[in-house]
């Protein structure tokens, strides 16, 4: 790529985020400037209290790689703090509803939570940023957007609205695009189609002409089974295999251009936040990088095996036409721009967040892309 296609690509985005992605760097390395205990060391100072919490996830058990970042957050501060701080993890359901994790944490029912902020974007359509917005942020973009790039002050001013504080505890990386019983070429197939797709990707798609339905995971592969629904999506397939959708629904789309880096966190209530003594915010923060980055690695350990089982189970592996990612595309930012024009607070984020994204995807198009592009075209 030529060097004025590179600056033009990343246009204003570079110069006008720089200011802000250097005064977040700032604040990351002075919050982060404790080290972290080694595993399975005690706390540096005695005489720490003895604190228990409970954490809700969105998550059930079964859903081991996604569910289990929480675990890792809670097995690590025990580790870290010789026991001392102790967080019971609860899978969803046991004490309220997965869609409700939130919710428990911002009325001090619990005292943190493990969740995507996109599962509330009923509220506040500037939750979807937490996670991912169609064509958005890839994770390794999320992570620095997030740690580097201002993300994590922006988020926690929209996040303290509500009472909490968000820390990155995964990513599933960029996830698959659905399971279909029947093709789809175009934009003409996309017209009545009856998906299950939740919250800023069910409105594009909605933008496109489809019927988004909001399907809870157990009842989708009866649906589709029925034909009460043509499509769902799901995860990646790790997760995806273990629900059986092939076995209805036989083609295989991808990318999940909803969902192109999809960041899970843990959101503490802010009152309990703040009672922690200084050390045990530092164990936390060391324990929920540990997920973040976990999370990432098993994932992308688990889903090349799991989509060879599945290919050789029948199912159709499937890309979506240039002609719907084109028009998704289209509606995506239409969407994000009328947002824009009566929400002050998706206003504030989207703003910054579309210069990241612009400066990130013109960096990424120079090398990473093509050493990817070299590699995968030698198998």
């Amino acid at each position: 790529m030529e060097r004025r296609s590179f600056l033009q690509k990343a246009g204003a985005g570079l110069v006008a985020g720089a200011a802000v992605g250097l005064a977040a760097c700032g604040k990351k390395e002075e919050a982060a400037a404790p080290a972290a205990a080694p595993a399975g060391a005690p706390a540096v100072q005695t005489g720490l209290p003895e604190i228990k919490w409970r954490l809700t996830s969105s998550f059930p058990k079964s859903l081991d790689t996604i569910y289990g970042g929480a675990d890792v957050l809670a097995n690590r501060l025990r580790a870290i703090t010789g026991g001392k701080f102790d967080i019971r993890v609860f899978p969803a359901g046991e004490i309220v509803p997965g869609l409700q994790a939130l919710d428990a944490v911002q009325q001090g029912t619990v005292e943190l939570c493990h969740t995507c902020s996109y599962y509330y974007v009923g509220k506040d359509k500037t939750f979807g940023f937490g996670t991912a917005v169609p064509f958005g942020l890839n994770a390794r973009q999320m992570n620095a957007w997030v740690m580097f790039g201002g993300g994590q002050q922006l988020l926690d001013e929209f996040y303290s609205n509500y009472n909490v504080v968000s820390f990155l505890g995964g990513n599933t990386g960029v996830q698959m695009g659905g399971w279909f019983r029947k093709p789809i070429h175009s934009l003409a197939d996309v017209q009545g189609l009856k998906i299950r797709i939740a919250g800023l990707g069910g409105e594009v798609f909605s933008r496109l002409g489809a019927i988004p339905q909001q399907i809870a995971g157990g009842d989708i592969y009866p649906s589709l089974e029925k034909g009460t629904i043509d499509a769902a999506e799901w995860v990646g397939p790790y997760d995806d295999e273990k629900l059986g959708f092939y076995k209805v629904a036989p083609h295989y789309y991808y990318p999940g251009w909803w969902e192109p880096g999809p960041a899970i966190h843990f959101f503490v209530n802010q009152t309990a936040w703040a009672s922690l003594p200084k050390e045990y915010q530092d164990a936390f923060r060391a324990a929920a990088d540990e997920a973040n980055v976990t999370m990432m690695a098993s994932y992308d350990d688990k889903n090349p095996q799991a989509l060879a089982r599945l290919l050789q189970n029948g199912v159709k592996l499937e890309t979506y036409s240039d002609e719907i990612m084109q028009g998704a595309y289209k509606a995506a930012f239409e969407l994000y721009n009328d947002e824009a024009g009566k929400n002050p607070a998706w206003k504030k984020i989207f703003t910054e967040w579309d210069k990241y994204r612009r400066s990130q995807n013109a960096w990424f198009s120079v090398a990473e892309a093509t050493i990817d592009r070299f590699l995968q075209s030698t198998r």
